[in-house]
């Protein structure tokens, strides 16, 4: 039986992204990413975008969110959580914008889920 694709949680992408490595949490603070944990602050020229994965919400898909992935210059690397539509915090969405289109990747990263 075929899961619908829009029950896949964006927890089960974040958890398979700390498998991977990327355990830090990030918000935006005063134009700037802070890390969680250290409460260092990033440029957008200090930080490379892995990943963008975008989730519809399963009740009302005007409830979009984003996952980003995400690596500093200094080697700390994890994911952000943000809305996406009307209730988005366009200050996040400012800040993914601004960091310069090389820092971007578009390389595949999670693989899509096996067929069990």
């Amino acid at each position: 039986m075929m899961d619908n694709e829009y029950a896949k949680h964006e927890l089960d992408y974040i958890k398979r992204y700390e498998a991977m490595g990327y355990t830090d949490q990030y918000r935006i603070v005063e134009d700037l990413l802070e890390n969680l944990n250290s409460k260092k602050r990033y440029a957008p020229e200090e930080v490379l975008l892995m990943k963008e994965h975008r989730y519809e919400g399963m009740s009302n898909p005007s409830d979009m969110s984003l996952l980003y992935v995400i690596k500093t210059k200094d080697g700390s690397q994890g994911t952000m959580l943000a809305s996406y539509g009307a209730n988005a915090d366009n200050s996040i969405h400012e800040f993914m914008n601004s960091i310069p289109e090389e820092n971007v990747s578009d390389e595949e990263m999670i693989p899509p889920d096996a067929q069990e």
